[in-house]
């Protein structure tokens, strides 16, 4: 016969608070999991084009309220779409100085309209109740870029000189020394000796040289913020005196064009030129662009990027164009107006990311020396993503371009990608484990720079 258990009062009250708890729990879990599978869906901030209705179709079930940022004359209106039957004119509502908001339903298509540039902000609610994030609306110039895909030579100059290194040497009595250590780090940039700018290295180590070991301030930018610093130089065997650092002052190598304005400046690279030891975007000074000529492909493999190789004379005879800007979304700056600069195709739209779509695209890029068209699958948009240098990812199946490269290679880097006829961004990276496989930078946010 079976036994009857019989609980106490209190023991009935752990047992329900106990339920309760995982009830909670299950909850919460059951909260984070919509949050995570909805959150990247609407990107945190949304380009529209000025003067040209547009579709959003993120088929979320989020809604909420759009505001005017600026107090202007702009207007915005939108459609929510309905399916099996058109939306009648009488349906419009427009952000104007008489409404304050519209409302905006993420569940169906929501059609939207800006006349003038302006920004906005879109505060939005998961299921209408709960907080789901808020969105900046900003309207832009419709943009007519020329695609480019040629390869180029890169010379930048730092400002100032990077420190890459922290060491160690023998001073005149053979003692380790090692005067820089917990003054300097890995990354800082130094622009100053007691007050005078430096211009490169060969100048700075001349000016420690000529410090014969008195203290010295260094003006010195790290992480953004510009201070100054004091180190006292050692001797080494030699005589010399030294700060125990390996210092950088230029870079060179070679990408990818990406695009050309009308007025003639250019974007390239889709990510910023970073120091190969330390990682840091480098601090520009000046730059230049270079003619440059493949001479030799070594073809990539999964676990072993690939690489264009590049001949590049550096003579003024060869210059191409000035870089004015290296930042995280590529170098910019003007091409000279020659036709050797330009890729000779005609300029196209540019494609904001909402209207990038899963499927064919292709990707222009200069591996047999003249830009070509290769066929790519766009596999994968991350419209929310802290990276903003991996927001596509395409894959290469044109087979030409597989049998060369072997796919995605080290040098493409800028390759323009296009989609319908529009600009879509440029590749940026390689996937190592698969190197059919390259990540992309939308053309927006390089625009955006």
């Amino acid at each position: 016969m079976g036994r009857l258990i019989y609980m106490t009062k209190q023991q009935e009250r752990i047992y329900r608070v106990f339920l309760y708890l995982v009830l909670i729990a299950a909850v919460a879990a059951l909260t984070v999991l919509v949050y995570l599978n909805y959150w990247d869906k609407i990107p945190s901030s949304i380009k529209i084009r000025a003067g040209v209705e547009q579709e959003l179709d993120f088929k979320v079930p989020v809604s909420g309220e759009i505001y005017r940022i600026k107090d202007d004359a702009a207007q915005a209106a939108y459609i929510p779409e309905t399916s099996g039957a058109e939306t009648p004119d009488q349906a419009v509502e427009s952000i104007s100085d008489s409404v304050e908001s519209i409302h905006v339903d993420f569940t169906h298509t929501v059609k939207v309209k800006a006349n003038e540039l302006d920004t906005y902000q879109m505060n939005l609610k998961l299921f209408g109740i709960l907080p789901y994030k808020s969105v900046d609306i900003e309207v832009i110039q419709d943009k007519m870029l020329i695609p480019s895909g040629i390869p180029i030579g890169i010379y930048v100059k730092t400002d100032g000189v990077l420190v890459v290194g922290i060491g160690e040497f023998e001073d005149s009595e053979g003692r380790k020394v090692s005067p820089a250590k917990y003054v300097l780090q890995k990354g800082d940039y130094i622009l100053k000796v007691n007050g005078e700018e430096i211009e490169n290295k060969k100048q700075f180590i001349r000016m420690v040289e000529e410090s014969e070991g008195e203290d010295i301030v260094l003006t010195i930018k790290r992480n953004g913020e510009v201070t100054d610093v004091m180190v006292k130089p050692e001797s080494n065997q030699n005589k010399d005196w030294k700060l125990g650092i390996w210092i950088r002052d230029n870079a060179q190598g070679i990408g990818t064009m990406t695009y050309e304005d009308t007025d003639h400046t250019f974007g390239a690279l889709g990510h910023g030129i970073n120091d190969v030891d330390t990682s840091v975007l480098m601090n520009l000074d000046e730059g230049t662009l270079y003619k440059t000529e493949i001479v030799g492909i070594t073809r990539g493999s999964n676990g072993a990027p690939g690489e264009l190789t590049g001949y590049i004379e550096y003579d003024s005879e060869n210059v191409i164009g000035e870089i004015t800007e290296n930042t995280s979304e590529g170098i910019f700056g003007v091409c000279d107006m020659e036709d050797e600069t330009t890729s000779g195709f005609e300029p196209i739209p540019i494609s904001l990311k909402q209207e990038i779509e899963l499927g064919p695209a292709q990707i222009i890029c200069s591996v047999t020396g003249e830009p070509e068209f290769y066929d790519v699958e766009i596999v994968e948009i991350n419209l929310e993503r802290d990276n903003i240098n991996r927001g596509i990812v395409v894959q290469v199946v044109d087979e030409k371009l597989l049998t060369l490269t072997g796919g995605i290679i080290q040098g493409m880097s800028g390759s323009p990608i296009i989609q319908n006829g529009k600009l879509v961004g440029a590749v940026t990276h390689v996937l190592v484990q698969d190197s059919t496989k390259g990540y992309g930078i939308f053309i927006e946010e390089m625009l955006s720079h």
